[in-house]
């Protein structure tokens, strides 16, 4: 999806020598501007979405606004197919005949990599513990090791639904995405309850990576 070069491990950054060691300043939210909510819900609107952008200026944006831009690029490759031939991902995705809602979606199609993390077997030997502890580790093998993967997935799509979260916050940040949640009565731009995320993707990102918009 990505080479492991697009990015720089560190984005350098200078400041003027009459500017060093000084704090940036930050614009105080006036009569007017967006005050985001618990999950960043209007941080959409402090940026102006691109008419017109290329896939290394989205990489730069990335690498400007992320500490994690591999993984957010990921995410936004992500939201684009499940936006198909529209341009919004939410809030749920048909996936195998089941309506998935789209964070779900995006946390499970990212497991493999969480899979392949060095903690894994120190994780799936912690589940073991547990589930042995309480005395809900089946006795034949194939069957507990069938109840530690269901444990271990969903823990995974606990903690991938924090992650997918945050960068998607990035990707609002950046100006790449627009965010809303799509509830039972009205929709708004903050989480809460029976409310379902929303990912409405820019046209110009979307053409950048090779999705018709």
């Amino acid at each position: 999806m990505f080479q492991p070069d697009l990015f720089a491990s560190e984005p350098a950054t200078s400041l003027p020598p009459s500017q060093a060691g000084r704090r940036p300043r930050r614009a105080l939210a006036g009569k007017g501007a967006p005050v985001a909510g618990p999950d960043g819900g209007a941080d959409a609107a402090r940026v102006q979405p691109p008419h017109d952008i290329d896939l290394p200026a989205v990489l730069e944006k990335l690498a400007e606004v992320s500490t994690r831009p591999r993984y957010t690029f990921m995410v936004l490759n992500l939201i684009a197919r499940a936006a198909g031939t529209s341009d919004s991902a939410g809030p749920y995705v048909r996936e195998g005949g089941q309506a998935i809602p789209v964070r779900d979606w995006l946390s499970d199609a990212l497991i493999p990599m969480a899979q392949r993390d060095a903690r894994r077997r120190a994780v799936v030997e912690e589940v073991r513990a547990q589930l042995a502890r309480k005395g809900t580790l089946p006795a034949d093998p194939a069957q507990a090791e069938q109840a530690i993967a269901t444990e271990l997935r969903d823990r995974l799509r606990h903690s991938g639904r924090t992650n997918v979260s945050r960068a998607v916050s990035d990707l609002v940040r950046a100006g790449l995405i627009r965010r809303h949640y799509q509830g039972y009565c009205v929709d708004h731009e903050n989480r809460g309850a029976q409310r379902e995320a929303v990912y409405t993707i820019i046209p110009a990102v979307k053409r950048a990576l090779g999705h018709a918009a």
